[in-house]
C-alpha cells in the first residue's frame, strides 16, 4: 500500500515530529497493517456469503469505521449509547447495539440516535423489551431487536428454542419495534456446540410465523474457522483490524499482521534482571487473558513484563541475551488491544515505516 485511505488520510492531524523525537508512551497504529486486514476479512466475509459487521469498540475511531464500511461492511457494531452517538455524528447509518439499555437518560439517547440513523438492539428479557420500546415510542422512532441467545459462553442470553421464539413474539407485538432475528457471542473454540441451538431457535421462530432475518455471531478467536457458521447471516469481529498478543498466540493472526504497539522507553536499570519502563497500566491493559506478562516487548521477546503501576512497567530481562539499556525505545505488543485504545487520546499512524500524523481516538471513554 503506498496512499492512505481517504478516511483515514482526510482525518489526520499533522505532526512536527518523527518516530525518532515522539514521546513515550505513545499507541503506534501501521496503517498498512490495519489496512491489510481489514481488505482480508472482508474478503473472507464476501466469499462466505456472510455479512461483515466490524466491532468499533477495537479502534474507537471514526476514520476506521468509515473505512470498514467503505470496504463493504454493511454496518458496524458498538457497545454502548456513547460510541453509537459517535459513530451516527460521523453520518454512519447502520448501528448495532450489542449491549441491553436501561435508565430513562440513557434510554432517551438511543431514541435521539435511532431518529437519525437505523439501530438494531439486543434483548433477553420482556423488561429489556418494554426499555427499548418505550425510548421508540417517545423517540418517534422505530428500533429493531434481536433475541440475544446464550451458546455456552455463559454471558447474557436465552438458552431455549421456545423462550427464544416466545421472546421474539413479544418484541414483533411491541409498537415501535420491529423483530430483527437473533444474535450470540460464542465462547472460544465452542460455536459448533451451539449451532444447534441457533438452528432450533430458527425452527420455533418459524414455526410461531415469524422470519428470522439476521443470525448473528461474533468473537475474534474463531473468526477464520468455519465450524458453526451454517446458520450464521452476520459476523461480528473487532480486533482484527490490529490484531495483539492473544490472537497471535491463539494462531489467528501472525506477527506481521499486528499493527498496534506501544512504545516505551527504558527509564531505569535498579538491577542485572529488572527493567523499568514509563508504560504501565495507564497505558497498558492490565488484561493477562491467560498469557505470560503484560505485553511483548518486540526488541526483547524473552523479556517478561511481570507487574504494572501506574505508569511503570516492571520487566524482568534476565533471560535477555543482550537486555534493554537506560534510554532504549522499546516496541510494546499489548496482549488485548481494545483497552488499549481507550487509554489514550490519539493514535499515531504510521505508513511505509514513516510517522504521518495522528488520528483521535473519537469514542475514547464513551462508555455509557
Amino acid at each position: 500500500m503506498t496512499d492512505l485511505p481517504d478516511a483515514v488520510s482526510s482525518r489526520l492531524e499533522p505532526l512536527e515530529r518523527t518516530l525518532e523525537t515522539l514521546e513515550t508512551p505513545s499507541v503506534l497504529i501501521d496503517a498498512d497493517i490495519a489496512d491489510a486486514n481489514l481488505r482480508r476479512w472482508q474478503e473472507r466475509c464476501d466469499k462466505a456469503g456472510m455479512a461483515n459487521r466490524p466491532h468499533i469498540k477495537t479502534h474507537r475511531s471514526v476514520a476506521w469505521a468509515l473505512r470498514q464500511v467503505e470496504l463493504g461492511a454493511n454496518g458496524i457494531t458498538v457497545q454502548t449509547v456513547g460510541e453509537a452517538e459517535i459513530m451516527a455524528d460521523a453520518g454512519i447509518k447502520d448501528l448495532f447495539l450489542t449491549t441491553m439499555t436501561f435508565g430513562p437518560a440513557k434510554l432517551a439517547r438511543l431514541g435521539e440516535v435511532a431518529k437519525r440513523a437505523d439501530v438494531a438492539v439486543v434483548a433477553d428479557s420482556r423488561e429489556a423489551v418494554d426499555a427499548v420500546a418505550g425510548a421508540a415510542r417517545s423517540a418517534g422512532a422505530k428500533i429493531k431487536v434481536l433475541v440475544e441467545c446464550e451458546t455456552g459462553a455463559g454471558r447474557c442470553g436465552l438458552a431455549h428454542p421456545d423462550e427464544i421464539a416466545g421472546l421474539a413474539t413479544y418484541i414483533a407485538s411491541q409498537d415501535g419495534l420491529t423483530f430483527g432475528g437473533l444474535m450470540t457471542y460464542p465462547a472460544a473454540g465452542k460455536r459448533l456446540q451451539g449451532e444447534q441451538l441457533l438452528q432450533g431457535a430458527i425452527a420455533a421462530c418459524k414455526a410461531a410465523g415469524l422470519d428470522v432475518p439476521t443470525v448473528s455471531s461474533g468473537g475474534s478467536p474463531d473468526m477464520w474457522l468455519d465450524d458453526g457458521l451454517a446458520p450464521v447471516t452476520e459476523y461480528r469481529a473487532g480486533t482484527y483490524i490490529y490484531n495483539d498478543r492473544s490472537l497471535m498466540i491463539r494462531g489467528t493472526a501472525t506477527a506481521e499482521q499486528c499493527a498496534m504497539t506501544v512504545l516505551a522507553t527504558v527509564v531505569s536499570r535498579p538491577t542485572p534482571e529488572r527493567a523499568i519502563i514509563d508504560a504501565g497500566s495507564k497505558a497498558l491493559t492490565s488484561d493477562l487473558l491467560g498469557l505470560n506478562g503484560y505485553g511483548m516487548l518486540q526488541e526483547h521477546p524473552e523479556a517478561v513484563i511481570y507487574q504494572l503501576n501506574e505508569e511503570h512497567g516492571l520487566v524482568d530481562v534476565s533471560k535477555c541475551a543482550t537486555p534493554p539499556q537506560v534510554g532504549d525505545r522499546v516496541h510494546i505488543l499489548p496482549n488485548h488491544t481494545c483497552v488499549v485504545s481507550n487509554l489514550f487520546d490519539r493514535m499515531f499512524i504510521v505508513s511505509n515505516g514513516k510517522l504521518v500524523g495522528a488520528l483521535p481516538v473519537d469514542a475514547r471513554g464513551k462508555s455509557n
